[in-house]
This record gives C-alpha cells, sequence and structure tokens, in this order.
C-alpha cells in the first residue's frame, strides 16, 4: 500500500475513533490541548503560512468532535496558541506541551493525540517535523508513541 494510502488509512480511521468517543470529549482540559495539539502541528516546521492557518482553522470548524465547543472559541484558542509558537517558538512550545499535558483522562489524552495526526495529514503530507511535535506530545501526555505508529 501507498504512503499516501496509509497515511488517508490512518488519518480515517483516527477520525472513526474520535467519533465514537465525541460524548466523552466535552471537557475544558480536552478542548485547550486540542487546540494546543492544531497549533502545534499547524507550526511543527516553525513557521505558519497564511494558508496552512486558514485550513488548519477550516478543520478544526468542520471537526465533528470539536463541534461539542463554540467554533468562535476554538479559533480564538486556537490563534492564542500560533501567536505564542510565531512570537518564539521554543518558548511558545514550552508552553503548548504544558496546556496539552493537562488532559490527564486516558480517553481524552489519546483523542488529542489523534487530533494531532488527523490535523497533521490532513494535507496528504504527515511530514517529519509534524510527527516529531505529535511525539512529544505523546511522552508530555505519558502515552508510548509507538501507539499511534509515531
Amino acid at each position: 500500500m501507498a504512503l499516501w494510502d496509509r497515511l488517508k488509512e490512518s488519518a480515517s480511521s483516527m477520525q472513526t475513533q474520535l467519533m465514537a468517543k465525541k460524548n466523552d470529549l466535552k471537557s475544558g482540559a480536552f478542548r485547550d490541548a486540542s487546540m494546543a495539539m492544531c497549533a502545534l502541528v499547524a507550526a511543527a516546521d516553525g513557521t505558519v503560512d497564511p494558508v496552512e492557518r486558514q485550513r488548519v482553522a477550516q478543520l478544526i470548524a468542520t471537526n465533528e468532535v470539536l463541534q461539542n465547543f463554540p467554533a468562535d472559541d476554538l479559533r480564538r484558542r486556537f490563534e492564542d496558541n500560533l501567536n505564542q509558537l510565531t512570537t518564539d517558538f521554543d518558548f511558545g512550545k514550552v508552553s503548548i506541551l504544558q496546556e496539552i499535558a493537562k488532559a490527564k483522562k486516558p480517553a481524552e489524552a489519546r483523542a488529542v493525540i489523534q487530533i494531532g495526526i488527523v490535523i497533521g495529514g490532513a494535507d496528504g503530507d504527515f511530514d517529519a517535523d509534524e510527527r516529531a511535535v505529535v511525539r512529544e506530545a505523546c511522552y508530555a501526555l505519558d502515552l508510548p508513541p509507538h501507539e499511534f505508529d509515531l
């Protein structure tokens, strides 16, 4: 199977798993960690171009699991996290990983990682930088990266 096909299948599988847990994913910690993860993946290479920012914002707005929360609130949190990363990536990343680490419930922690994979794979290229930041988030959440093929 081609890498592209495996990537699409993995992202689809992650989204299906997220949908199965949608009713368990309503806490503020999950919301905040998810938006932190989205920003971290969007800025994984150290920069965020306007097209990428818009694409991730669109994915956030249309993701059924995230519809548990007001779209304007999610977008504001996403933008705030991105601003931290674009101001000072290394310092911002530390703060973002601390925010991600607050999703302590196992279902929420796994869902945050799955959202990172879905966002990272949405353009068909879950690149090395994106994989690396999602792997770091796994460590922040005390989850083994190999559980997510990272």
